[in-house]
């Protein structure tokens, strides 16, 4: 009588004192670029999958429909290779039974893994990926936690405005989706606020030698720089530029200046800014999971060094997913999906809100950019301050760097 009138309940949502939830686990599977050129921005994303997976699993599980699910992450390495991607994303839902996805770093990678999670109808929460072209392809259950790339550059230019309007800017990008996409935002942003952009060129994505691209900066007078790529072209791109004392007042490079190891470039990362996800300096208030300063505690003390925004993705996008879980009371994908399309929250991350309609479904039109440089402290090392928006600002926005980037 007592499994009856329990199981009465259990249906009902109503939990007696003592009884226990039932536990089972659900699988979120994805690819990660454990080898190759994407090897350093998506470590720190897979750190901050794992670190929400620890901590959900210590407090229980995701708790949802009478039921307690620990959770498994299951992900295979990618070697930062879209051929890799299709394979491995059919191989998790079809052979490891994955509950929801995660996606690969990158938006190349991702628009791949894209084919297969809508194909099945699964669910895929994407970071790493700001390329906004993959959510605007009629698909039904991607989810991106990046401001989209065409915004990226844009916190950069207002920056550059505020202190030299009549700048020479040079658009200088790596020839992939997200780079070519964040360079087409600026170009436009740039246009629309004024600003003269010099030169555009972008190189391929495996360039090493950036003395030529280099030499058509100087030649044509610009006295400011932004794009970039990734993070092995964008450190190299910075370290050159110092070498050749190009004397750029200032620069703004995407992804390369946020991995916390481009510190280790001294002199040649001194001033150079970086448009920004997220910052661990950030005074969001969450309306659930930790706050910035928690998750940056946590984070630095299971990996003995700060996390940046990658980290940051990573692990919102398990927050992200496990709210809308518990909302939905279920695992199953409508209703999950239902959740995630009524989402409109902050987390340790910032704003999150997901477009819903069927020409953009899944866009984030939530989340806002900041802008941070690296700056020496008194203490003699490199510190990442955020310098844009003021409203945001820990630090004031060194310009030009002539002097500075010495």
């Amino acid at each position: 009588m007592y499994k009856m009138f329990a199981g009465v309940l259990l249906a009902l949502g109503v939990i007696l004192p003592g009884m226990a939830l039932a536990q089972k686990t659900i699988t979120i599977g994805f690819t990660t670029s454990e080898t190759g050129k994407l090897n350093a921005d998506a470590a720190p994303q897979l750190r901050g999958f794992e670190l929400w997976r620890d901590q959900v699993n210590a407090d229980g599980g995701i708790k949802a429909g009478g039921t307690q699910y620990k959770v498994a992450l299951k992900h295979y390495d990618d070697q930062s290779s879209a051929g890799r991607v299709q394979q491995l994303y059919t191989r998790l839902i079809l052979q490891d039974n994955a509950d929801f996805l995660f996606s690969p770093y990158s938006s190349g990678l991702t628009s791949t893994a894209a084919v297969v999670s809508e194909q099945f109808g699964k669910i895929m929460i994407t970071t790493g990926a700001a390329e906004g072209k993959t959510y605007k392809l009629g698909n039904r259950y991607l989810f991106q936690m990046y401001t989209p790339a065409d915004e990226y550059l844009t916190s950069a230019l207002q920056a550059i405005k505020s202190k030299d309007p009549n700048a020479k800017i040079a658009l200088v990008y790596s020839n992939d989706g997200f780079s070519k996409g964040a360079a087409d935002g600026a170009a436009k942003a740039a246009k629309s606020m004024g600003l003269n952009v010099v030169l555009t060129e972008s190189y391929a994505p495996n360039t090493t030698d950036f003395g030529p691209v280099i030499n058509k900066i100087v030649s044509s007078g610009a006295n400011v720089l932004i794009g970039g790529g990734h993070y092995a072209d964008g450190s190299t791109l910075a370290r050159q530029l110092y070498d050749k004392k190009s004397n750029l007042e200032f620069i703004s490079l995407l992804v390369a200046p946020d991995i916390p190891k481009f510190a280790s470039l001294g002199k040649a990362a001194r001033g150079v800014t970086v448009p920004s996800q997220w910052e661990p300096t950030v005074a969001y208030k969450p309306d659930f999971g930790p706050t910035p300063e928690q998750f940056r505690e946590m984070f630095q003390k299971k990996y003995n060094t700060l996390p940046g925004y990658h980290a940051a993705g990573g692990y919102a996008a398990g927050l992200v997913l496990q709210h809308a879980i518990e909302q939905a009371g279920s695992i199953k994908t409508p209703a999950v999906a239902k959740a995630l399309n009524a989402m409109d929250a902050t987390t340790a991350y910032g704003h999150i809100k997901f477009a819903d309609g069927k020409q953009d479904h899944g866009l984030q039109v939530g989340h806002d950019m900041v802008l941070a440089q690296w700056q020496k402290g008194d203490d003699g090392k490199l510190h990442s301050k955020v310098v844009w928006p003021k409203s945001a600002a820990n630090a004031k926005l060194v310009f030009p760097l002539t002097t500075y980037h010495q």
